[in-house]
């Protein structure tokens, strides 16, 4: 029983039995919080609740609705569309574009080092005299026509 306690795998596993409960409580509340109603403000009331007329803002003269502004639901304007497939290529275009550079630098760094580095390492391994490999040996004493 000594040698349990003492060990830190019984330790790593009561660690881990921690995290795991501590998250599992976490997540049973982020569950729980989503069904109950919450106020924005709670100087707000709720919808359909008694108004407070006395704190309504006054109204100043000249001021009026605004006559510009999106309209309520979905814009079927097809310049605004259009615009806006516009914007989003340009951004995706961007995005490939820089992507391509990305992965082809990756490449042409990754081509330098296999050819400065690893080629000549295994180059010199092959030419290094007391160290080549039975199958090489074998392959090159093969006749001709045939693998071994």
């Amino acid at each position: 029983m000594r040698k349990l306690i003492r060990s830190p795998l019984t330790w790593l596993v009561a660690a881990e039995l921690i995290v795991v409960a501590v998250l599992v409580v976490f997540a049973w509340s982020m569950v729980a919080n989503v069904s109950r109603p919450v106020m924005v403000s709670p100087s707000l009331g709720l919808p359909g609740g008694a108004a407070d007329d006395s704190s309504a803002l006054p109204d100043f003269p000249g001021v009026g609705p605004a006559l510009h502004g999106p309209i309520p639901g979905l814009n079927l304007n097809s310049t605004f569309w259009r615009a806006r497939l516009a914007e989003l290529n340009r951004d995706q275009v961007v995005l490939a574009q820089l992507e391509w550079r990305l992965v082809h630098g990756a490449m042409d760094a990754m081509k330098r080092y296999v050819e400065t580095v690893v080629l000549p390492a295994v180059r010199r391994a092959e030419h290094a005299e007391g160290n080549h490999s039975p199958f090489v040996g074998r392959w090159r004493e093969a006749p001709e026509g045939r693998v071994v």
